[in-house]
């Protein structure tokens, strides 16, 4: 198999001085509800049914060609993983990042848009609170917070680097792996992915999870999502799409944890999905040891992963964040 030699970027420049947009799908290659949109807003705006008024617009529709063209969510690794610009490509991840760290850093926001392995509504992630520790130092909370609220879904969830930090904390104190993906894995910048990136440079971003991957309403999710996003910014005429109103404010969760898988015989004592509801001290899973994962305190599971490899996040905890939008 030929693997693939570059990345197709679309550009529309408005001849008025506005936002810059970065979207992108398909960073994780069989996570596609975003490509599919994209393809449609273009031709909308191709075809003269969408007028661009301001700004600049640019789609990546397919960011991880290889992983796509693989149909699964990585090709060599996790794109989404520590990303930064390589010195020395290492992968065929590293040469995307070669190319895309630098696209990323000439806009002044993006839109990630992925897909789910469980079932569930859609629903965003954004970054954390406007601060200056050394972690994620931010100023952009209240964009971050007014598009979120617009682009539709009933759940926001923050929390995501700060909480991935607590997890690599103890991932390194257990780790006696030599191997690249080890090195990798335990990086104090594996966190980093797309929107991470973007904040570092000064800019906002959202990440969209549109749906389960197959779920055919996807991709109307985030065509949606684009539109809102982009009549929010003064980019797009209020008439290219119905706002969203939503009966009762979107549900905000704060993660607070991540439990790592350390062995594959580890189990979940049930199908979980995301965001289902847990008590304090109810039984998650069940190391390969025998010993109980017991949630400590009331809240919801997120991102339970049957398929985790050990040293890897095996799921989220979360609970109710007191963020307002």
């Amino acid at each position: 198999m030929t693997h693939p030699t570059h990345i197709r970027i679309h550009q529309f420049a408005g001849l008025q001085p506005g936002p810059r947009v970065l979207v992108t799908g398909a960073v994780h290659g069989n996570e596609i509800h975003g490509t599919t949109a994209m393809t449609e807003i273009a031709r909308q705006l191709d075809a003269g049914e969408l007028t661009l008024k301001r700004g600049t617009l640019t789609f990546v529709p397919i960011v991880n060609p290889l992983a796509h063209q693989l149909n699964r969510r990585e090709g060599d690794r996790n794109l989404n993983r520590n990303l930064r610009p390589p010195i020395i490509a290492q992968d065929f991840e590293d040469r995307i990042a070669k190319q895309l760290c630098p696209l990323i850093a000439q806009h002044d926001g993006l839109l990630d848009l992925h897909s789910f392995q469980g079932q569930g509504p859609a629903f965003a992630m954004i970054g954390p609170r406007n601060n200056s520790d050394e972690l994620e130092p931010f100023s952009q909370e209240a964009t971050e917070s007014a598009l979120a609220a617009a682009l539709g879904v009933t759940r926001i969830v923050e929390g995501w680097l700060s909480t991935y930090a607590l997890g690599l904390q103890r991932r390194q104190q257990l780790s006696h792996d030599g191997s690249r993906r080890a090195s990798l894995i335990s990086d104090p910048h594996y966190g980093v992915g797309t929107t991470e990136y973007m904040r570092s440079t000064g800019g906002w971003a959202i990440t969209l999870e549109c749906g389960q991957h197959l779920d055919p309403n996807g991709p109307e999710v985030a065509r949606l999502a684009m539109l809102r996003a982009l009549v929010v910014l003064g980019m797009l005429d209020e008439s290219a799409v119905e706002p969203h109103r939503p009966a009762q404010a979107p549900e905000v969760l704060q993660l607070y944890d991540v439990i790592d898988r350390e062995d594959m015989g580890d189990s979940f004592a049930r199908e979980w999905a995301s965001f289902d509801a847990i008590a304090n001290g109810q039984q998650i899973g069940t190391r390969a040891s025998g010993e109980a994962v017991l949630a400590p305190s009331e809240g919801r599971i997120v991102f339970p992963n049957v398929k985790s490899l050990p040293g890897t996040e095996w799921f989220y905890l979360a609970r109710p964040s007191d963020r307002q939008l």
